[in-house]
């Protein structure tokens, strides 16, 4: 595979993780592109841009991502697209859930730049990631993994705080569209209001550091 023909996307909110990312990167890939996120917001604008990115390196924990529920917005938008999640939480369920919302791997950034490379030297190659052993359940994740990309964009915004007429501006759609997405989010989750939609989504934050 040629590095000339490779694009990457590096996402995270600190300049000194990107920087050793593309780094890490230019070196085992010679001559790839590589584009940088700072936000959810950036990472989208940048797939827009870049629809034919090759893989994209993302952290959790960065502005606009409410944890999980940034990653699953992001696969749903990008079905193509490997994710490869490079992150400092270790909770085995978060692990478990990158690779329920579709990670092709999950990489502790305690990893050295080598076996990072490694990882998604493998991920191009197709290889795919196993994640953590754990007992069925009925989690929220998986309750949540039920939902298609538009419902996740529309309970995206219900975290931000917005209303439905400001869901419907932004997604430009009817508001009888987005109570109807609301009402199917709702029976998807498991719960009886908006409220504790909200509070299942943002269950799906990462656990404080």
């Amino acid at each position: 595979m040629a590095g000339e023909t490779l694009s990457f996307l590096i996402a995270d909110d600190h300049p000194m993780v990107r920087d050793a990312l593309a780094s890490a990167l230019g070196q085992a890939f010679a001559g790839a592109g590589i584009a940088m996120a700072g936000s959810l917001a950036q990472v989208q604008s940048a797939l827009e841009r870049q629809p034919e990115t090759d893989a994209l390196l993302l952290d959790l924990d960065m502005p606009g991502m409410e944890g999980l529920t940034g990653l699953a917005l992001l696969r749903s938008d990008h079905p193509t697209v490997p994710i490869i999640v490079v992150s400092a939480a270790r909770d085995a369920a978060v692990v478990r859930h990158a690779y329920e919302f579709g990670a092709s791997a999950y990489i502790d950034k305690s990893a050295s730049l080598e076996q990072i490379a490694k990882t998604v030297r493998a991920v191009l190659d197709g290889e795919v990631f196993a994640p953590p052993e754990a007992p069925p359940d009925n989690s929220v994740a998986q309750r949540a993994a039920q939902l298609t990309p538009q419902q996740w964009r529309v309970l995206a915004l219900m975290v931000q705080g917005d209303q439905n007429k400001q869901i419907a501006h932004k997604l430009g759609v009817g508001e009888a569209t987005v109570k109807a997405h609301v009402t199917v989010i709702l029976r998807k989750l498991g719960v009886r209001s908006r409220t504790q939609a909200v509070i299942e989504a943002r269950g799906l934050a990462l656990p404080p550091a």
